[in-house]
């Protein structure tokens, strides 16, 4: 069991990490500009069942054995860089206007949802950061260490619910405004396609 000094420190930690800019939370700010605050919030939804699963690998040691494997992260990292690039492709060919910003704002919330989980599985570095975090918090002398693990994984997800819920809020005020300007919306979408492409390449020229 967590102690109450470690819990508290650990969940700072988080959201200090939630706000730092990173391919994350500049994914959340883009997707919630360009298709408005409710598929952003299924976005960041998306990504916090993703951190589930890598909570849950860690607890039972699977992600250890992945992290073992560099052809595991080869593959896992060159089909997150695809799926982004994909992303920018969407978004870059996107048409504009008040009819076309309000069909992609009733975009399928599920997708939206699938989104988050693909973005967060298919990053092999979000594994390691895991790895390389949680177990500094968790005290064998305290009890069962994947039982600390869980708690430590869900204090990060609590953390990041409501930093990447913050930015999603306020990402979602410039989405609004967008629907007035065809121009903005040309200008939002170029820079979203040029953020997903950077988080691409960034993502396909990582090691390990």
């Amino acid at each position: 069991m967590l102690t109450l000094q470690t819990a508290i420190t650990f969940f700072g930690l988080a959201l200090l990490l939630g706000f730092t800019p990173g391919p994350d939370n500049v994914f959340v700010l883009m997707q919630s500009a360009t298709q408005g605050r409710r598929a952003g919030f299924f976005v960041v939804l998306g990504l916090c069942i993703g951190l589930l699963v890598h909570t849950a690998a860690i607890a039972l040691g699977l992600a250890a054995v992945f992290a073992a494997s560099a052809l595991a992260f080869t593959v896992l990292k060159f089909v997150g860089a695809a799926y982004l690039a994909y992303l920018a492709w969407q978004v870059l060919r996107a048409p504009v206007g008040p009819l076309a910003f309000e069909a992609r704002g009733r975009s399928s919330m599920r997708a939206m949802l699938g989104r988050g989980v693909v973005m967060n599985l298919s990053n092999p570095k979000v594994v390691f950061f895991f790895l390389a975090l949680l177990p500094q918090f968790v005290d064998a002398s305290r009890g069962p260490v994947a039982w600390q693990i869980v708690q430590l994984g869900l204090l990060f997800i609590a953390a990041t619910l409501l930093s990447f819920g913050a930015i999603t809020y306020f990402a979602g005020t410039v989405s609004a405004l967008l629907k007035r300007s065809t121009r903005a919306q040309q200008a939002l979408n170029r820079l979203a396609g040029t953020v997903f492409l950077g988080l691409a390449l960034r993502l396909a020229l990582s090691e390990r």
